[in-house]
């Protein structure tokens, strides 16, 4: 619990410091120069205040960079990035330059209890946190259904939340990637109005609404540049599930001799 208990570095002005370095100097001169970043609806952030839970979609691993160096400086400067205890906190290699550029901090996976109830905690703490619901980064670029994790947070500790789209960030680093593609692809990050729940919604409810919003946020965007929608995306996915299945059908057995041609003498004429 050592881990839970030391909150305060997460709005620590040291940490803070250190971190907007790393992301102006580091991160974000890196990734605006590998891709063409475009922001839509930052008027929709006027009146939002921490603490809060940022959503999005995730397709790549530039999602969390673009997040962070799109979000005006009184949003980001606090802002605490949820990661896979199993993967980036089980070696420092890992979650040292993560805590540095992103202020991680572990979420449990695959039945682990060890950090439970941290993301509560910050959020009490008045950190504003970032989730992605739908729990890994896609493989297709085709959008997962969220899990309720996010959305119950939210209804429990009565916060906000901020559903952003990202647009063109599975082709510009797509899964399997290490760099961008060449040739700055473009990538768009489309801020939503802050949510909260209507009176008596449950988290599955609210979770699918959120999940609704967010595919309208990056449909519309899409639809208006030429990319791909996530019906698209989800219609590519089938096409590929289909060939893959008639690739794996058994051969078809070998065709019988034909059969005999009827003598014209026993031909009927109608």
């Amino acid at each position: 619990m050592a881990e839970a208990d030391d909150l305060g570095k997460y709005s620590a002005t040291p940490q803070a410091v250190a971190r907007f370095v790393a992301q102006q100097f580091v991160m974000k001169p890196y990734v605006w120069s590998a891709v063409s970043v475009n922001v839509h609806g930052e008027r929709n952030l006027d009146d939002l205040q921490a603490p809060f839970i940022v959503i999005a979609n995730h397709s790549s691993h530039v999602d969390t960079t673009v997040i962070f160096g799109a979000l005006p400086r009184r949003l980001s400067r606090n802002l605490a990035a949820g990661a896979a205890a199993d993967y980036f906190f089980k070696q420092k290699i890992r979650s040292l330059p993560t805590r540095l550029f992103f202020n991680t901090y572990p979420i449990d996976r695959g039945g682990m209890r060890a950090h439970q109830g941290m993301s509560g905690r910050l959020l009490d703490e008045g950190v504003p946190i970032l989730i992605y619901p739908e729990g890994t980064r896609s493989r297709t670029g085709a959008m997962a259904k969220f899990k309720n994790g996010p959305a119950a947070l939210g209804i429990r500790h009565g916060v906000p939340m901020l559903p952003i789209a990202l647009v063109g960030a599975y082709a510009a680093m797509p899964y399997g990637q290490n760099l961008p593609v060449p040739g700055r692809p473009p990538v768009h990050i489309v801020f939503g109005n802050p949510q909260r729940p209507l009176p008596g919604e449950s988290a599955p409810r609210y979770t699918e609404r959120l999940y609704n919003k967010v595919v309208e946020l990056h449909d519309t965007t899409a639809r208006a540049y030429g990319m791909p929608t996530q019906a698209d995306f989800q219609r590519a996915v089938a096409l590929r599930e289909a060939a893959k299945k008639n690739i794996e059908l058994p051969p078809m057995p070998p065709e019988g001799p034909e059969p005999p041609e009827v003598p014209p003498e026993k031909t009927q004429h109608l």
